[in-house]
């Protein structure tokens, strides 16, 4: 078989302590799964888990003790920022019950949910896809990927973020509206999930925006930590 162009190499992340790096198929994302954050987007109460995605070729992965950069981008004054807990799926399947979802999990890591707010609230406001405000290139930091086993307690872990050493985002991935397990049910019911698939868990309180020239670390406790500088567009 003859292409008629190369294809882009595939997006991989690196794996704590080993040299094999993790292939990334999808990228899922848990829309308003903290209480709080969803108090603070204008919703109350345990609603539905709901998904939107980003490309895979949208990440930005970040190697083991090297700062990310991401150029500012385009069409936005209201970058926002969203520190997640990611979930790699190491094992697929299909209407996965949550008392067995956790053995479908590869590891997780440390990411970032970056977004154009200005450009989503328009697009929510028509009734529209969000794609424009979550989807575009960086939109998706990441750092290296924990093997599940060695990550501990991932399910009371902290989850924190700083912009230029300053406290941002702080909560427990305890507080999650829908845990790890409950995610991967839900949404293995309505995807066939397999190896290589992201889930982006979801962002606590205290989303706010950035500017070029900011520097971000977050973390979870247990994971390689994760630090992006903005850079001009």
């Amino acid at each position: 078989m003859s292409l008629i162009f190369t294809p882009p190499a595939p997006t991989t992340l690196p794996i704590v302590g080993r040299d094999e790096r993790f292939p990334v198929r999808r990228v899922f994302c848990v829309g308003r799964n903290y209480a709080e954050h969803a108090k603070e987007m204008g919703f109350t109460g345990r609603e539905a888990p709901f998904f939107f995605m980003k490309p895979a070729d949208a990440l930005l992965v970040v190697e083991s003790g090297q700062t990310g950069h991401m150029a500012y981008p385009s069409l936005t004054r209201d970058l926002h920022h969203e520190i997640e807990l990611v979930v790699a799926i190491g094992t697929g399947g299909t209407h996965i019950r949550a008392e067995d979802a956790m053995q479908h999990v590869f590891g997780y890591a440390v990411g970032l949910d970056m977004t154009r707010r200005d450009l989503q609230s328009d697009m929510k406001k028509q009734g529209r896809p969000w794609e424009i405000g979550k989807a575009f290139e960086q939109s998706g930091p990441i750092g290296p990927l924990t093997p599940a086993a060695q990550a501990g307690d991932i399910s009371k872990a902290a989850i924190w973020l700083q912009v230029n050493g300053q406290e941002r985002q702080r909560s427990d991935i305890s507080k999650l509206i829908w845990n790890i397990a409950e995610t991967i049910e839900h949404l293995s019911s309505a995807w066939t999930l397999a190896p290589g698939d992201l889930i982006f868990s979801g962002t606590p309180e205290g989303v706010a925006a950035v500017q070029a020239g900011d520097t971000l670390e977050g973390g979870v406790s247990g994971l390689a930590p994760l630090k992006v500088a903005i850079d001009a567009p």
